[in-house]
């Protein structure tokens, strides 16, 4: 399997590495287990030390890795740079508090005494994907170190350079060898790793066809999964919602990362009341939105990741309007060099259409017109995804009523404010299972042990 760099703005190819060798991945798992043995017993303040370095290291030198992610992604720079910076706040959130977060819990049987202590699994297995290259990487690496394991990552083939820096970003902090391992692995390797019996769990963040493949393969060995997969996030708009707020949000929403965002919104959902005055300002301002380089502060528009998502999202665009969609505007590529598309909107879906039920990962809008609120709610839920849903409207209670009756993991009501370190992300149905961020991310892979003590006569 090759990894390779290619900027997506033009297309060039800007280095090629190769699959490691079976030899190399053995010493790595060795490694990771050795390094296991002696981190595991690290006191937290030492671990801390380490995350804090490597926050610092991050801010002090922001432009270096926002770059070599949009060199290799696409991300327009500015948003490159928020998201190393994001990365850096979630290694020193962990560093802050997994000690409080994994302490000793007290419970109180009825006899004796008893509490649950909290323990590192070991080695982990963590496959990681292209949208967001740091911050996908640091809200396991912040947890999961913190937390006493190691771990050994394999990266998207598309963001090798990316992947070596963070590695490095580690070492340079002072995390010893085998804490924090990178590995350009084949698909076949990728099997082998999770086979491998030092492996005591895997996290994946990814598409659901890998979310079948990942987690079905670690079952076979019985060892804990954690899968955040796709999404296909509904934008409910009411018909009291601020209209010039939504829109702003609604813009940001579906165009952020050139739509390449698992919790983006995706399926727009508005009241019949204000569907129209909605819609004439959405396409209004997804038509100013200017392509170019994302290295230039003035451009608004983006780069797909490759030529092969593009070619993919052009693909299910036609495969819509045959099945009777409408095109409003866009689905076609953006007449210059680079894997550009027109933003898109998509109208008259029908449930057998196949765009009612596919994500769409990219610059594509799916709108619905619906009568009423129980509608809305109803076409929300209608979905083989349950990651993250917006709701808006000016009465906040009217909004958080509303939340309680969505099936997603997570509910936004005037806001789509994805990620922060302080809550947990995830979802349910085809979107996954377990939580990343927050208390709970770091909870995933502990045992939880209880330990029960007194003196009690045995049974007679």
């Amino acid at each position: 399997m090759a990894y390779q760099s290619v900027d997506p703005t033009t297309g060039k190819l800007l280095k090629r590495f190769d699959s490691i060798s079976d030899e190399q991945l053995e010493h790595t798992l060795a490694s990771a287990d050795e390094c296991f043995q002696s981190w595991r017993h690290l006191h937290y303040a030492k671990r801390a030390k380490i995350l804090h370095k490597a926050a610092k290291l991050l801010r002090e030198n922001v432009d270096h890795f926002a770059r070599l992610a949009t060199l290799e992604m696409g991300k327009r720079l500015d948003e490159a740079r928020g998201e190393v910076e994001f990365s850096a706040d979630i290694l020193a959130y962990y560093a802050k508090h997994a000690e409080d977060f994994l302490a000793p819990v007290k419970l109180h049987p009825k006899h004796g005494k008893a509490h649950i202590e909290s323990s590192p699994l070991g080695v982990l297995f963590c496959v990681e994907p292209w949208n967001f290259p740091y911050y996908q990487l640091a809200r396991v690496a912040g947890p999961q170190l913190m937390a006493g394991n190691t771990l050994v990552v394999k990266h998207a083939s598309c963001v090798p350079q990316c992947a070596q820096a963070f590695e490095q970003l580690l070492l340079d902090a002072g995390a010893p060898p085998g804490a924090y391992s990178n590995l350009m692995i084949s698909h076949a390797q990728s099997n082998q790793v999770i086979d491998d019996p030092r492996i005591k769990g895997v996290a994946l963040t990814g598409s659901v066809e890998a979310g079948h493949a990942v987690a079905g393969r670690a079952g076979l060995s019985l060892k804990k999964t954690s899968m955040e997969l796709g999404g296909s996030d509904a934008f409910i708009v009411l018909d009291d919602a601020d209209i010039d707020s939504t829109i702003a949000w609604a813009v940001w929403g579906r165009m952020y990362n050139a739509g390449q965002t698992c919790c983006a919104a995706k399926r727009f959902i508005v009241l019949e009341a204000i569907a129209d005055t909605f819609w004439a300002a959405f396409m209004e301002a997804l038509q100013t939105l200017q392509p170019g380089d994302p290295m230039d502060s003035s451009t608004t528009l983006g780069p797909l990741s490759s030529e092969a998502a593009l070619v993919k999202l052009l693909a299910q665009v036609d495969s819509a309007v045959k099945a009777g969609a409408t095109l409003l505007i866009g689905g076609t590529r953006i007449d210059r060099p680079g894997a550009f598309m027109h933003s898109t909107i998509l109208t008259d879906i029908t449930p057998d259409n196949p765009a009612f039920r596919d994500e769409f990962f990219g610059p594509v809008a799916c709108f619905f017109s619906v009568k009423d609120e129980a509608a809305a709610i109803a076409l929300a839920n209608d979905s083989d995804f349950g990651l993250g849903c917006s709701i808006w409207t000016q009465d906040v209670k009217r909004g958080e009523h509303l939340a309680s009756k969505i099936d997603a993991g997570m509910i936004f009501v005037n806001n789509i404010d994805w990620s922060d370190p302080r809550l947990p992300f995830g979802g349910i149905k085809y979107s996954g299972y377990g939580r990343e961020l927050g208390e709970l991310g770091i909870q995933e892979f502990v045992n939880k042990k209880l330990v029960r003590t007194g003196h009690m006569a045995a049974p007679q």
